[in-house]
């Protein structure tokens, strides 16, 4: 199944989409208006964009629409729906493996293999939305445990210059805690009534090569982007992409605009004088109001900018980190992970579903993370 499809149908879609793509053109309206404020500053927006994670979500985006078209998903979630008697089992199964995938692979990775999988469970009887949902906030969770599962774990990590084991064993209260609030929660959000499989059938023309060939380039992808060389790690998709030419038309170029205009929107955000005002005037030299400070920040300007933001005022790394991965809850842009996950899933009204559970899970996580800290 060759993928030489011509460009037209992808822009079409495109440019479709960008007609209903509330985020973005919030997103939009929010650099106009920073824009008017001050305009002289205009030039730099391009330095405000991390160019390194815009590549490397290029990569991924990529390999995982190769495994898309595909057809072989299809096949694995039959399957996998098939050996689950519930939906409630197949929710908690979902939810585990992606938290699991979070602790080694980063949040990010963890959607982008997870959620088109579950894309195709769309026959099955499974509220889809939902689980995309908690696949989300298990990304979140899982990679609270570990300095590789988030970049405000990454970085953070390497300011405070402790061992891998130090750190995991410093975040494995709050990593069981969010678990083991998420598990139950999914329990009750997910029925025990049985999956229905009709009409759920695998595609019958699949294209192995594509498979195999965006499969195997997953981990020197990985590896080379774990080296910081980014913009090495696409030319190790050049295979992929000079035998499937229609597949770059196919990505989501509107996700990457949101994240291009968010880097900006944010960090411009971050730099006004009344939040840097706001973040002195909290008194952060004590734990509470640091804490209580990554929760909030992240709420408005996500939390890896939150927490190189807080880094700036205290060099307690352990309450620095549990604010901000707490913060990474609550409001969609608490977490850039949220707005992949949300992004893939079909219902463009996924957000007030997650709002549903993540708002009220973030009041609960953090009351009770701030238990832990005492």
């Amino acid at each position: 199944m060759a993928d030489g499809v011509s460009a037209a149908p992808p822009l079409r879609a495109f440019l479709a989409s960008l007609a209903g793509d509330y985020l973005l053109w919030a997103l939009v309206l929010a650099l106009v208006a920073f824009s008017a404020a001050r305009p002289a500053g205009i030039v730099h927006y391009p330095g405000l964009v991390d160019w390194p994670t815009i590549a490397t979500l290029t990569g991924l985006l990529a390999l995982t629409k190769g495994v898309e078209r595909s057809g072989y998903l299809p096949r694995v979630a039959q399957r996998l729906a098939a050996a689950m008697s519930s939906e409630r089992r197949l929710a908690l199964f979902l939810v585990l493996t992606t938290a699991l995938l979070a602790t080694v692979l980063t949040n990010d990775v963890a959607l982008f293999v997870m959620v088109p999988l579950t894309l195709t469970l769309r026959n099955s009887g499974i509220p889809l939305t939902r689980l995309i949902v908690f696949e989300a906030m298990a990304a979140n969770a899982g990679s609270v445990l570990t300095p590789i599962g988030n970049p405000q774990n990454l970085f953070l990590w390497q300011r405070a210059q402790v061992s891998f084991e130090h750190f995991v064993l410093t975040m494995l209260p709050l990593a069981a805690l969010l678990m083991a609030l998420l598990l139950l929660l999914t329990s009750l959000a997910f029925s025990g009534k049985r999956l229905h499989l009709a009409g759920n059938h695998a595609p019958a023309c699949t294209d192995r090569s594509m498979l195999l060939l965006s499969l195997g380039l997953y981990i020197p992808f990985l590896v080379v982007t774990d080296l910081r060389h980014p913009y090495l790690a696409l030319l190790t998709l050049a295979p992929l992409l000079l035998a499937r030419r229609g597949l770059l038309a196919r990505l989501d170029w509107a996700l990457l605009l949101v994240f291009v205009l968010m880097f900006i929107d944010l960090r411009l955000l971050s730099q006004w004088d009344a939040v840097q005002a706001a973040i002195r005037s909290a008194d952060l030299a004590q734990w509470p109001h640091l804490y209580l400070a990554g929760i909030a920040t992240s709420q408005v300007i996500s939390n890896v900018p939150a927490a190189i933001l807080l880094a700036q005022y205290s060099a307690d790394w352990r309450v620095i980190a549990y604010g901000v991965n707490v913060g990474g809850f609550g409001f969609m842009i608490g977490s850039l992970a949220n707005i992949i996950a949300l992004r893939m899933a079909p219902d463009r009204r996924a957000w007030i579903s997650f709002h549903a559970y993540s708002l009220p899970f973030v009041l609960i996580a953090g009351a009770l993370a701030w238990l832990l800290l005492r």
